[in-house]
């Protein structure tokens, strides 16, 4: 009944992260014909990509704490108001610097997301709350499987057909608008109540009581400086996933030879596979209850065995092949598992703990592009630096997979159960 009460907050989450969709790949997709309006190359444009992780870095934090102070809602208008703009100012300028301004506001929109719409997920679908923040990339999955193809589509048909491309996210956005302005959130509502009863010292001491029950779980107490890693996490998380969806593209057509089309059709095969993870983690949770920690150590392993193929081969179809599991296991709920970890073993308010992890997060989505950029720059192509890019997500999925093995290892010990075992109560977040 509560979904059922919070559905049209579940519409706003989805229609966020569906447009977010859109947004992560926008201007690799409309690289050439960006390039071209903004009077640079596609260096250029990837330095102007590396500024929406850049504003993820410096913004996110802060994000989450506003929205543990302010509420959900006035951070989810503002959000889509940001993505207005910068989706209408990528149509409308013809100047770079303009074009990395609106590419810094870009990811400073989607921290404002970030640091509302998760919590808002997982309070308005308090049964399932770890499949509710799991379907979120679910929604970027689709937009990513169908934007590629509208964008060859509209390349295709020449002239400037292809700012149809950015047209439909504008459009999205208003609606997104609109929704989120007269939606609930049960997280505000609580806020009025307690401000009304004069409650506030539980706030104050920045533990709500979900972070409470998170805490009573732990049979021996996790150390306290595991926050760290489980915050680098975001960083090894993003930077697996982001860089194969800026980048499959591009080296499918400029390293292993693809016409546009085959190359184009890449992003979309891998973003099928990180929905088809998504469909299958999420039943997995909820039907088998699988620990999010289990997931995230088979997604790395997958990751690691997949990107090694990748780089070692340029045969099409093997290539196509591994742009599928590579969505399945570092873009199918990776980065999303990563959340519902860090507030397992560190909980507290999760505005807070999201902000954390999603400044790692952040940095790596800018400092990925901002290594491509100058890979493409010292090697002179583009298709070598886009291999060796996807060579370095080899490497950070191998040291995520050794700390994830670690807290495995001690899993049973500091909360009783193995992590293998369906026992025990269900993760609340």
């Amino acid at each position: 009944m509560r979904a059922k009460k919070y559905f049209l907050t579940l519409a706003v989450v989805y229609l966020a992260y569906l447009t977010h969709g859109i947004q992560a790949i926008v201007l690799s997709q409309n690289l050439d014909a960006l390039a071209a309006q903004w009077g640079t190359d596609a260096a250029g444009v990837y330095s102007a990509i590396a500024y929406t992780g850049l504003a993820k870095f410096v913004t996110v934090w802060i994000c989450g704490e506003i929205s543990d102070k302010i509420g959900r809602r006035p951070m989810a208008v503002i959000g889509a108001i940001m993505y207005v703009v910068f989706f209408g100012g990528c149509l409308m300028t013809t100047n770079f610097t303009v074009a990395c301004v609106l590419a810094f506001l870009a990811g400073a929109a989607t921290s404002f997301f970030d640091g509302c719409l998760y919590a808002a997920a997982q309070e308005s679908w308090i049964k399932a709350p770890g499949a509710a923040t799991i379907l979120i990339k679910g929604f970027i999955s689709v937009s990513g499987l169908i934007y590629p193809m509208l964008v060859v589509s509209l390349r295709n048909a020449g002239g400037t057909a292809w700012k149809v491309g950015l047209i439909v996210p504008v459009v999205m956005s208003v609606i997104l608008l609109i929704i989120a302005a007269i939606a609930p959130y049960s997280y505000d509502e609580e806020m009025k109540e307690r401000k009304a009863a004069g409650v506030a010292a539980e706030q104050k001491k920045g533990l709500d009581h979900d972070a409470q029950i998170a805490m009573d779980r732990f049979k021996t107490p996790a150390p306290k400086w595991l926050v760290v890693p489980l915050a680098i996490m975001g960083f090894i998380n993003m930077a697996t996933m982001y860089s194969a969806q800026q980048l499959l593209t591009r080296y499918g057509l400029t390293y292993v030879g693809m016409s546009d089309a085959v190359s184009a059709g890449l992003t979309s095969l891998y973003t099928a596979g990180s929905l088809a993870a998504v469909l299958i983690w999420a039943f997995a949770m909820a039907k088998f209850r699988w620990r999010t920690l289990k997931i995230l150590i088979i997604d790395l392993c997958g990751s690691i065995i997949f990107y090694a193929l990748v780089i070692l081969t340029k045969n099409v179809t093997i290539i196509q092949i591994t742009s599928f599991a590579i969505g399945f296991f570092a873009a199918g709920g990776a980065l999303q598992c990563g959340v519902t970890l860090i507030n397992e073993f560190h909980p507290g308010p999760k505005g807070r703990n999201l902000g954390i992890y999603y400044t790692l997060m952040g940095l790596a989505g800018y400092v990925m592009p901002v290594i491509t950029s100058a890979l493409v720059k010292s090697y002179g192509d583009e298709g070598l630096a886009s291999r060796s890019s996807l060579g370095l997500n080899l490497i950070f999925a191998v040291v995520g997979l050794l700390f994830c093995l670690y807290l495995a290892a001690n899993y049973k010990k500091w909360f009783g159960v193995s992590l293998m075992s369906a026992k025990g109560p269900d993760d609340i977040y």
